[in-house]
């Protein structure tokens, strides 16, 4: 059956009625699928304006396009907008590849125009076999369930009407109405395994079976469905696994963990948004030493004597030592900022506020990490301890050692930032200056 602009409207109506009453941009290259997308929208009279990138990959040909989308933004009288991108210097200075470039700078680059002109949804055109390209690409890679259920319609500010569609009827409707677009030159290679796909494999699957779009739609209804379920037992082993979430940090009972049925499987589906990849390293922590750890692109994995505690992997702004002198009033350190004040007001102490007698101080102050050998007197206490000593008996983990910093005079310490102040540097009743030294969040 032929498609009609009916067809597109009654999915609008029933499936995307939201789009009726929202301010939109729609993503457009000049090629079939986003040309016709517009002429669509334009014609259900939806409010959109058009947003299109110049990656300068193709020389004359990427010009050609930005002036044919120039010239139908102006013939339907649309606002339109233009990037020019130096995309394979960016592809080399992220070591990128030119596609994932392109795509990373085009996203990037509609997010900054949703939320400077107050776009409520960036509409892009991918169809029904762009859907089944990806699968396949998804599949050919060794990917989870996630990488089999396809592109979503519906992904935050991003939507895709024409997700339901396949691309024979949409060049169909594009004919029969004489409808003009551009075609990239690029798509003909078969170089890229997406292209191969399209032109090589697609089109004998579809000779094979030519209800292949059906029937893979229906699939992926199944692998949804199936998707819903596992989240739904994923949620019920968090609450017994999870023994500790704070601001920083979420511990694991390694111990809960063993006890499932398929301890391997479960720290996928419970680490996975945390960017990992080496699963079998996971799962070897389970019997790992304390210590052991795993780092992703943005999180570690710490093995700490009966728990496994995720943390995120951030480099440190201040990994040296930060020198303090007698006139600074507030230092930016990696816990916060460190700020100072002269008081005759002494209240109550805490992990992250200390009063000092000034005068005991000897410039400039230092903040650094802490190393081993390092000794204090605790606060209330007349002997001397060893930091390593200290952090056993508060029973701080791996991590929360790893993170922590010293106020320093000269080579003495004041203060375990936000842990325990040095008796040394208390009040007394010969203290003619009282120092109020408080670490903040914000200043």
């Amino acid at each position: 059956m032929p498609f009609k602009l009916n067809d597109f409207q009654n999915h609008i109506n029933n499936h995307l009625n939201f789009l009726r009453e929202s301010k939109l941009l729609i993503a457009i290259s000049g090629g079939l699928d986003s040309v016709l997308l517009t002429h669509l929208c334009h014609n259900l009279k939806l409010n959109i304006s058009l947003a299109h990138c110049n990656f300068n990959l193709r020389g004359n040909e990427s010009d050609a396009d930005e002036d044919f989308v120039l010239q139908l933004a102006e013939d339907l009288e649309l606002e339109v907008f233009i990037e020019s991108f130096d995309t394979e210097t960016f592809a080399e200075d992220h070591k990128l590849s030119t596609q994932m470039a392109a795509r990373t700078l085009r996203y990037h680059w509609f997010e900054e125009l949703a939320e400077q002109l107050h776009f409520d949804y960036v509409l892009t055109a991918h169809h029904a076999d762009d859907n089944l390209e990806t699968f396949l690409i998804n599949l050919s890679r060794g990917t989870g369930l996630d990488g089999l259920t396809g592109i979503p319609e519906i992904n935050g500010k991003i939507v895709r009407p024409l997700l339901s569609f396949s691309r024979e009827t949409i060049e169909s409707y594009a004919v029969q109405n004489n409808i003009k677009w551009r075609e990239d030159s690029s798509n003909a290679s078969t170089k890229y395994l997406r292209n191969k796909l399209r032109h090589d494999v697609i089109p004998v699957l579809k000779e094979m079976n030519s209800q292949l779009l059906q029937n893979f739609k229906q699939t992926q209804d199944h692998l949804q469905d199936s998707k819903l379920i596992i989240k739904d037992s994923i949620d019920k082993v968090l609450e017994t696994v999870i023994t500790k979430i704070s601001e920083h940090e979420i511990h694991f009972s390694i111990q809960k963990i063993k006890e499932l049925s398929n301890p391997k499987v479960y720290l996928y589906e419970i680490l996975k948004e945390y960017h990992f990849t080496e699963w079998q390293d996971i799962t070897d922590l389970l019997n790992a030493q304390t210590g052991k750890q795993v780092f992703s692109s943005s999180h570690g994995l710490l093995k700490n004597r009966g728990e496994l505690i995720l943390f995120r992997n951030t480099i440190e702004e201040h990994a040296e030592a930060i020198a303090i002198s007698e006139e600074d009033k507030n230092i930016k350190t990696a816990l916060g900022y460190l700020v100072f004040e002269l008081t005759n007001q002494i209240n109550a102490s805490n992990n992250a506020t200390i009063y000092v007698d000034k005068d005991l101080l000897k410039y400039p102050l230092t903040v650094r990490k802490w190393v081993k050998g390092d000794y204090f007197y605790p606060f209330g206490m007349e002997n001397k301890k060893k930091l390593s000593k200290f952090f056993k008996d508060e029973k701080l983990s791996m991590l929360e050692k790893e993170n922590i910093w010293l106020l320093c005079s000269h080579n003495e310490v004041v203060w375990i930032m936000n842990h325990r102040a040095d008796n040394r540097f208390k009040i007394t009743n010969n203290t003619q200056y009282i120092l109020k030294i408080s670490l903040q969040n914000e200043i």
